[in-house]
């Protein structure tokens, strides 16, 4: 008898149709963060594997699998699919009763598998060419949950600290949560939680479930669609990090930079740093890296002992830089994005922060060759931020005082003073052309200059000390010439005539006379009411006209009649210990 009964459910259960047979799906990954299981659809779709799909499932993990499939389908595509290499070896078949919120294909909605020719429903025999009326069902006005609130208590329990903290970050992203972020559920939590629920229509409990988890989530990470964040491991600099690949791709290696530049549209790039150091490198880098076009002037910056961040904030680009020196290493990275995009800059660089890991080693400074693109104001590839101009200036007195041309300043939302220093206009006398500058940081001079009141022979020798070009010299360069006239080309008193081929860049500077007293400051040759003027003629303002001036601004300096000789190499100390660079800046 009870084989009978046996026999007669086998039976029954052979012809049941297929459309009576619940699909199912072969389970091959699973991932504890969303955005990794995003990474690993994507990578297994991207290797040829077809019906890749992906599942929230509960306690907070995310599934991968393919599907769905029929029963005998789905076992011959583990098989073949395993014997092939493409999906791990403990790969197994399930029901999907587990699945949740499905999240891969984004914006995907996975069907049963349609029934074959051979295995007809009864809605396939129906009348041909007849179609059956599809009445569209009005949508509950609350969405059923998938659990019950006690069942959504349960795997609430499951998770862990961080899990939590990820649910409040994602809360605060919704506008629901202002609380901390320290995976402990009070009451702010749960109001949040009901907030939430009630505004995406869910009955609200304070507590969601699994599936609704997954669409917080779900939502929070949508934002990083397109990014194609995925761990970089990346051996000649010895650091691993979430990129995002889908925006930047790698281009070179640059000591002490490997580079990811932008590969569509988003001008986006990312810099790893990777270079051997000690404290004083690390501190050099953080002043090097203000230089770079790609690092805007304001923003917030902080340098520790062993290690600093910047922050730049452009009208174009928001860049982030992060540094740390460790065992004699120093690593870090650079994020630059565009500005007005900071919903995604924010996400981004929290994954990048939150998987930067180091290994030893660093890069070879040897791996990129020298080659004809090299540039003064290149570094390692990238432009170096320039001054709109340079020119010279001179310490005055033991403050700082620097004395300059009203040229150098004019236009400027910024003024530095050997590209390092802020400074600011203390004294301007537009009728002479000068400007006195206060450095914003208290500087201690080694020289300062001392005015000659006394009236100079006519052919004396006289040299200028300046920078004229630019910045590309580091210290200045002494120029020498002769005194042609006391005065100037129309009998001018306060002005001077020399027989000097001078540069733009030398105006301001100091002009001295044999026993290095300043005579005056060069002026720029734009001071001639506008006459072209042979390239030897030079004009410099008088020292008695400077003192007079500044001084009624209540600005000390020192004054001497003596006249004395100095040596050329002891002048061209002196002055390069008086002469500073004046850079006048456009932000």
């Amino acid at each position: 008898m009870v084989r009978l009964i046996f026999a007669l459910l086998f039976s029954l259960l052979s012809v049941l149709p297929a459309a009576a047979q619940q699909p199912v799906w072969v389970q091959i990954e699973a991932q504890r963060t969303l955005t990794g299981a995003q990474n690993a659809a994507r990578g297994y779709a991207a290797a040829g594997v077809e019906d890749v799909t992906g599942f929230a499932l509960p306690g907070g993990w995310y599934g991968i699998a393919l599907g769905p499939y029929g029963a005998q389908q789905a076992d011959a595509t583990l098989r073949r699919l395993r014997a092939a290499r493409l999906i791990p070896s403990d790969s197994y078949i399930v029901d999907g009763n587990r699945f949740r919120t499905q999240f891969w294909p984004v914006g995907g909605v996975t069907q049963a598998p349609a029934p074959t020719a051979t295995e007809e429903t009864p809605e396939a025999q129906s009348e041909p060419g007849v179609a059956e009326p599809v009445v569209a069902a009005e949508p509950d006005p609350i969405q059923t949950p998938d659990e019950t609130l006690r069942e959504a208590q349960a795997s609430e329990a499951d998770l862990d600290r961080d899990q939590k903290r990820a649910l409040q970050v994602a809360l605060q992203w919704a506008g629901v949560y202002d609380g901390a972020i320290d995976g402990l559920y009070g009451r702010g939590t749960r109001r949040s939680m009901s907030a939430w629920q009630e505004a995406n229509n869910h009955e609200v409990t304070g507590v969601l479930t699994t599936s609704q988890r997954a669409e917080l989530l779900n939502a929070y990470n949508a934002i990083l669609d397109g990014m194609g964040l995925q761990l970089v491991r990346d051996d000649a600099t010895g650091i691993a990090m979430q990129i995002p690949t889908g925006v930047v791709e790698f281009t070179t290696y640059e000591p002490p930079f490997a580079r990811f530049d932008a590969s569509g549209d988003l001008g986006a790039q990312v810099l790893l740093i990777s270079q051997p150091g000690d404290q004083t490198r690390l501190f050099g880098l953080y002043e090097i890296l203000q230089t770079l076009e790609i690092i805007p002037t304001d923003g917030p910056r902080e340098r520790r002992n062993s290690s600093f961040e910047i922050e730049g904030v452009g009208d174009d680009v928001h860049s982030y830089v992060s540094a740390r020196l460790e065992n004699g290493q120093i690593k870090g990275f650079i994020l630059v994005w565009p500005a007005g995009d900071d919903d995604r800059r924010r996400r981004v660089l929290a994954e990048m922060q939150a998987s930067f890991s180091t290994t030893s080693g660093v890069l070879d400074p040897a791996i990129a060759r020298p080659d004809e693109d090299q540039a003064i104001d290149l570094i390692a590839g990238l432009e170096v931020r320039k001054p709109i101009r340079d020119r010279s200036g001179f310490y005055i007195n033991d403050g700082g005082a620097v004395l300059t041309t009203v040229e150098a300043v004019d236009q400027c939302e910024v003024v530095t003073l050997g590209l390092e220093y802020d400074a600011t206009v203390v004294h301007r006398d537009d009728a002479l052309g000068l400007v006195v500058l206060r450095p914003d940081v208290p500087l201690a001079p080694a020289v300062v200059a001392e005015f000659q009141t006394g009236v100079p022979r006519l052919q004396a020798e006289i040299a200028v000390a300046g920078f004229p070009y630019g910045n590309v010299l580091t210290t200045p360069a002494l120029t020498f010439g002769k005194l042609a006239d006391i005065r100037g080309l129309n009998g001018e008193e306060d002005v001077k005539r020399l027989d000097l081929v001078a540069q733009s860049g030398d105006a301001g500077g100091p002009v001295y006379d044999n026993g290095g007293a300043v005579l005056g400051m060069l002026l720029p040759k734009a001071a001639s009411n506008g006459q072209t003027l042979p390239p030897e003629v030079s004009f410099v303002l008088d020292a008695g006209e400077i003192v007079t001036s500044v001084q009624a601004a209540g600005i000390d300096l020192t004054t001497t009649n003596s006249v004395a000789y100095m040596t050329p190499e002891a002048l061209t100390q002196m002055a390069a210990d008086m002469t500073v660079l004046v850079s006048c800046w456009d932000d």
